[in-house]
């Protein structure tokens, strides 16, 4: 919540790059300078003012917007950042490489922090690193709140929340469907992706990671049921339909389940999720689905060989700071929908939540949820038991975080369906 004490309600790191120009033209566009003082920050003073005359310029009634610079390589500058105001909100990645100077000044003065990584590797690294620390100092850490993770989790939390209010017991499993997306990739989120497969190849911390289903786990807690992501295509029990493997479940699972752990496990010790991609019925399902796997395992196999790697990075990839244009951004869309499943004493039900944005969805979508994700840790709207940590979307911020993008134009619904479908 914010401190008067503090120059900035919130300060929006990594202005200047692809998804941080984004996020600071969605906070100067919906609020006002009367709701939340803004500074954008980065490295290069006139990249940022220059940005920043771009802001003013609109006349959106933002007169000025201060600039702070500081530098990843020298912690001193960030710490002082982090000092002066309540929340950071950075999208400067990759977050292996770059992130972590950033949260430990939040961490020791005390600062909310959120971001959009998927980086499951570098969140195991904060939490390992940082936890404790963040409880002590009351500094809310929360990672992956853009299109990584904020459906999955946040709509796993309202399926929970609906199922323990209206069936008196929360649901046993929960399955992520990425049902439909349109949208681009920029640089910058090609450059996380990159890093993480270099870890996982290099580093068996990082490797143990990826392959732990758990692994997002608090420390003793790293293990349960869940056997990990679906890798090839499969006949889906709930729906009757062929899915394929999802190329975000890596992170969302984790983020979910490091949820229930952070919560003190309202969902059980023996909750299962899984989150993968619907392609239809018959032939056409099964062949897409099997066509999916195949490319997303070939995908895998040549990121984890540095060769091919460094050779996608250099000649394939667009440059950090690039992305897709306007146009892409305004024509792009996602909906995810998350089904539950759970059994009382008068048999077995369903709730099923749905979020959806009608922009791209790592980037115009994505402002959007990191956007809302930093206002609400700048006014404390959260309902959590939770008061400083590393944590996740629906553990440290929850429900307001969904009505929050619901007023920004999201889709952000929940149900019960009685017997499943």
């Amino acid at each position: 919540m914010s401190d008067e004490s503090r120059r900035y309600d919130l300060v929006v790191w990594g202005a200047t790059g692809f998804a941080g120009r984004l996020v600071a033209k969605y906070l100067t566009e919906r609020y006002a300078p009367d709701d939340v003082s803004v500074a954008i920050g980065g490295r290069d003073r006139d990249r940022l003012e220059e940005f920043g005359d771009e802001l003013t310029d609109r006349g959106d009634g933002w007169d000025a917007i201060p600039v702070v610079v500081g530098d990843a390589t020298e912690p001193d500058t960030l710490r002082g950042i982090a000092k002066e105001t309540d929340v950071v909100c950075t999208t400067v990645g990759p977050y292996t490489r770059y992130g972590t100077p950033m949260v430990d000044a939040c961490v020791e003065v005390g600062t909310d922090y959120c971001d959009l990584t998927g980086e499951v590797n570098w969140i195991r690294e904060m939490v390992d690193l940082y936890h404790d620390d963040a409880v002590d100092s009351g500094a809310r850490i929360v990672h992956s709140c853009g299109f990584d993770s904020v459906p999955a989790d946040l709509g796993t939390l309202m399926v929970q929340s609906f199922a323990t209010e209206e069936y008196a017991t929360a649901c046993d499993s929960v399955r992520v469907y990425l049902e439909e997306s349109s949208g681009g990739a920029s640089g910058g989120t090609l450059a996380s992706a990159a890093e993480l497969f270099k870890a996982a190849s290099e580093d068996p911390t990082a490797r143990r990671t990826v392959r732990n289903p758990y692994s997002l786990a608090p420390p003793g807690e790293r293990d349960g049921p869940d056997p990990g992501e679906q890798t090839g295509a499969k006949k889906d029990t709930i729906r009757s339909v062929w899915t394929a493997p999802s190329p975000m479940a890596v992170v969302n699972e984790r983020v979910i389940r490091r949820t229930n752990a952070l919560l003190e496990y309202p969902w059980g010790r023996e909750f299962r999720c899984t989150e993968v991609v619907p392609t239809g019925t018959g032939v056409r399902g099964a062949v897409t689905a099997t066509a999916i796997a195949g490319g997303l395992g070939a995908g895998k196999f040549a990121m984890s060989l540095d060769p091919i790697r460094s050779g996608l990075q250099r000649f394939v990839f667009p440059d950090p700071g690039e992305g897709p244009t306007r146009d892409e951004i305004e024509n792009g869309y996602f909906t995810v929908r998350v089904l539950g499943r759970g059994r009382t004493d008068g048999g077995k039900f369903t709730v099923e939540a749905v979020i959806g944005g009608d922009l791209d969805p790592g980037y115009g979508s994505t402002a959007r949820m990191l956007g809302e994700a930093a206002m609400s840790l700048v006014k404390g709207d959260v309902e959590s038991p939770l008061s400083g940590g590393v944590l996740t979307p629906a553990s440290g911020i929850g429900q307001p975080l969904g009505d929050r993008i619901s007023d920004a134009g999201m889709t952000v619904e929940v149900r019960g369906r009685g017997e499943p479908v």
